[in-house]
Parts: structure tokens; C-alpha cells; sequence
């Protein structure tokens, strides 16, 4: 029996698909990377935005198109939220709602396999990541948010906070490097509160993960500027914990912070910013910014710009405001036109790059260890052409010329310029060194 695991948006979903994967082979199930070829498909949707309800409900209309006699399974925030979907769409045949999300694989084969599956028919932890090509993985630590943004519908989705177990991160990394995955990704839907429920944090975790791992890469997913609590930027003394964090700022303007009731106001933002920077060398900020929330007049919106590209992010999440039912801000006064947003939207797209540049042009002629993914094309003289990652999360991209395969390593390059039109650092086949060779950050 074959599954095919397919998702929409946050990091979390792709996560939990990783961990769907391993379950799934445990019970005896083989991962299809094709939908057509698939026994059961498993789709598992995102609501953030009313864009995000519509895309999910393509994709699943999608699946049971190409595939009309698998099992349709549905799950995510999508299905939580609406839970009438079934009788809206045709050919679902199971949905698990997030609170019951863990136990997926195991309510699929119980409620539309039964018994008929044998055990360990192929092995377990074969995962789906090299299916999709993956040298990384997203490691799910926690689900559920204390905080009500006025905006986020997510939150009331995936309910009470709930954290994983220390021990049990742990052994799931460890599992993942025997699996030849070079980088971890720590994800959640609010990372920050992770051990709330179980008399632990997330600086506690992180140091466990350090100490009882040897994951060449540690990374954290997005988190929430206020949860970042005293020595916390000590971590990266550890040249294994990635020296970049993804900090949603939202907005630029402390008056619009206040109608979305974040807990940051830009002077703490940019006190954690400079806090960074002088802790950690080479630290990388990228972040989130809503455009065109409710209320939100030129005068804020300026403020806004200003603020942004005072805070030298390498890269920005752009995401226009859309009502989303269900939230407060889909009631508040002052809706922005979607001619204003558009104009907006574009300004911000205009200033990311011009922002991006300014900030890869410090790297130029610098050395860092990168992780390649496969090489991604081949130039007309036969070089492979690879795209990877520094430390600080900064694509480059890398033309190997003598036939030196770079999947799934960390190299040594010199960093040689910056390529606009694919917005990445080139690196030089010069000074190549080999993973084993202790390296800074960067030189």
C-alpha cells in the first residue's frame, strides 16, 4: 500500500509530514512521491488566509481528480476549522482534525485499511525527505499558541500549546543524521513557548539537542521576537546553531502593532536586532510583514518603510492583509482597498531586494561552509551548478569544474559576488576544503 503525503503552508505542515512519513512506514505503508500511484493520499491543509482555505480546497479537489480510487485523507487547520468540508466535497473519505493529528497514521490504518496491512512490510524510517530531495528537515517540537493575535486564525486551530518531549527531539534528530540529513529545523506554531505544558523551555531544549546530537546543523523556525529570554544568544557560541532566526515583525509601526496586539513594539525589535548582531558575528534576520492592515493610513504606512529598511533583513515574507472569518481584525474598521494593497505590496517588493543586496554586498570575497543540496542544472560546458546554504541562511549558488560532487556536503567557498537576477551569492571553486577541516563561521 502506497501513501502520498502532500501539504500547504507553514513549515509546521511540512513537519508533520516528515513525521506522517515515518509513521506510515512503520505500520507497513511504502511513501509515493506521485499522487497517481498512491493507495491512500493524504493532504493536509492550511487556513491562515481565505487564499490559503481556497488553495487548500483545490488541492484536494486536485488529488481526488488524478487519483479517484485512492483513500482521500484530510487534515490541517482547513479541516479543523471547517469540519463540513466532506459533505461540501466529494471523494474524502477520512478527516482528522489537528487535535488528533499525531495519531494519523495510525487512525488511517484502523478506520479505512483495518488489519489488512502486514507489519513492517518495508523499513522503518525510510523516510519521504529523499523522495522530495531533501538534505534538511523540519523537526516538529511543539503545536498550539497562548497568544490571540488579532490577525491569526492559526492559533485557534491548532489549540493548547503542547510540547514534545526533550528526550524524544532528541532521538528523532538522531535518526534523522543516521538518515544522512545534515540540517534540522526546530518548528512549531509557537516555538518560543515550547515546554510550557511539560515544566521545561526552549533554552533547555536547544542546549539537550547540542549536547546529545552531532547534527552537523541546528536551526530554529520562526519565533516571536518577546520570546527570546535572557542569554538565550549565548547558544550560538556553538558553531553548530545556526546564526539566523526568522523574526516576524509584521509591521513597522507601533500603532498598527497595538490593533494587532502583538506583544513588540519596534524599540524592543530593534534593541533585540542590535542585541544579536553584537552577540552572534555574521547573525542574518529575515521576517514577516503584513501589508494593508485594517486602519492602517500613509502616515503608518511610511512609518512602516522606514522602520523596515533601517533593520538591514536579508530576506522579507510579504503578505497582504486578507480578511480571514473567524479572526478580529476580519471586523475591525478602516478595511484597506485591494487597489492600496497592491500599490503597497509593491513598494515593500521594491524595497526587499534593494535591502537584500545591501546586505549580501558585506559577504563579498568572505569564506563560509555551505550545505548543498543536488546540483540543479549543468552549464553548456558540463559543470554541475549547485545551490546551498551558509550558516546564516544566505543562498549561493556554486559551479563545480573539475566533477567534485557536492550532494549533501558542506564545503568550504569564497564568496565572489552576488547574481541580482537569481537573488544569490556566487561562490568560487577556489580554496574548496574538505567537511572533516574544523572552520569558522566565516573568515
Amino acid at each position: 500500500m502506497r501513501v502520498a503525503l502532500k501539504a500547504l503552508g507553514c513549515r509546521l505542515n511540512e513537519a508533520e509530514l516528515e513525521s506522517w512519513s515515518n509513521d506510515f512506514q512503520r505500520l507497513g505503508y511504502s511513501i509515493s512521491g506521485d499522487v497517481s500511484m498512491a493507495d491512500i493520499v493524504v493532504v493536509n491543509t492550511c487556513a491562515v488566509t481565505q487564499e490559503a482555505v481556497k488553495k487548500s480546497r483545490q488541492l484536494i479537489r486536485k488529488s481526488q481528480r488524478i487519483n479517484p480510487r485512492a483513500k482521500l485523507v484530510v487534515s490541517g487547520c482547513y479541516a479543523s476549522l471547517e469540519p463540513e468540508i466532506a459533505n461540501k466535497i466529494d471523494g474524502i473519505d477520512l478527516l482528522v482534525p489537528n487535535r488528533h493529528k499525531d495519531r494519523l497514521a495510525q487512525i488511517v490504518n484502523d478506520e479505512l485499511i483495518g488489519q489488512a496491512m502486514p507489519q513492517l512490510a518495508t523499513v522503518a524510517g525510510a523516510t519521504a525527505l529523499f523522495i522530495r530531495g531533501r538534505n534538511r528537515a523540519f523537526v516538529k517540537i511543539q503545536d498550539g499558541c497562548r497568544y490571540r493575535c488579532t490577525f491569526c486564525i492559526v492559533t485557534v486551530a491548532r489549540g493548547d500549546e503542547r510540547s514534545k518531549a526533550i528526550a524524544d527531539v532528541v532521538n528523532e534528530i538522531n535518526t534523522l543524521h543516521q538518515q544522512d540529513i545534515r540540517e534540522v529545523i526546530l518548528t512549531g506554531v509557537h516555538i518560543g513557548g515550547y515546554g510550557s505544558d511539560i515544566d521545561t523551555d526552549l533554552l533547555t531544549l536547544i542546549k539537550a539537542v547540542l549536547a546529545e546530537t552531532d547534527i552537523p546543523r541546528i536551526r530554529l523556525g520562526s519565533v516571536e521576537p518577546w520570546d527570546l529570554g535572557e542569554n538565550f544568544f549565548e547558544l550560538f557560541a556553538n558553531p553548530r546553531f545556526m546564526p539566523h532566526l526568522h523574526l516576524p515583525l509584521q509591521s513597522g509601526s507601533d500603532t498598527v502593532l497595538r490593533r494587532m496586539a502583538r506583544r513588540c513594539k519596534t524599540a524592543d525589535f530593534r534593541k533585540l536586532l542590535v542585541e544579536a548582531r553584537s552577540c552572534v558575528r555574521d547573525f542574518n534576520v529575515t521576517t514577516d510583514i503584513i501589508v494593508g492592515f485594517p486602519g492602517e493610513n500613509n502616515d503608518e504606512w511610511q512609518e512602516n518603510l522606514l522602520f523596515i529598511d533601517s533593520c538591514d533583513f536579508s530576506h522579507i515574507h510579504i503578505f497582504p492583509f486578507s480578511p480571514r472569518q473567524g479572526t478580529r481584525a476580519a471586523a475591525l474598521p478602516g478595511q484597506i482597498p485591494t487597489a492600496v494593497k497592491k500599490i503597497r505590496t509593491q513598494q515593500l517588493q521594491q524595497l526587499a531586494p534593494r535591502m537584500r543586496i545591501r546586505v549580501l554586498q558585506h559577504y563579498n570575497g568572505r569564506g563560509f561552509p555551505v550545505l548543498f543540496a543536488n546540483h540543479t542544472g549543468t552549464t553548456t560546458n558540463g559543470e554541475q551548478v549547485y545551490l546551498g546554504y551558509t550558516p546564516n541562511y544566505l543562498k549561493v549558488k556554486f559551479v563545480s569544474n573539475d566533477n567534485l560532487s557536492l550532494k549533501n556536503r558542506i564545503h568550504h567557498v569564497r564568496l565572489t559576488g552576488y547574481d541580482e537576477q537569481e537573488a544569490v551569492l556566487l561562490a568560487s571553486s577556489a580554496e574548496l576544503q574538505d567537511e572533516a577541516v574544523t572552520l569558522p563561521a566565516g573568515d
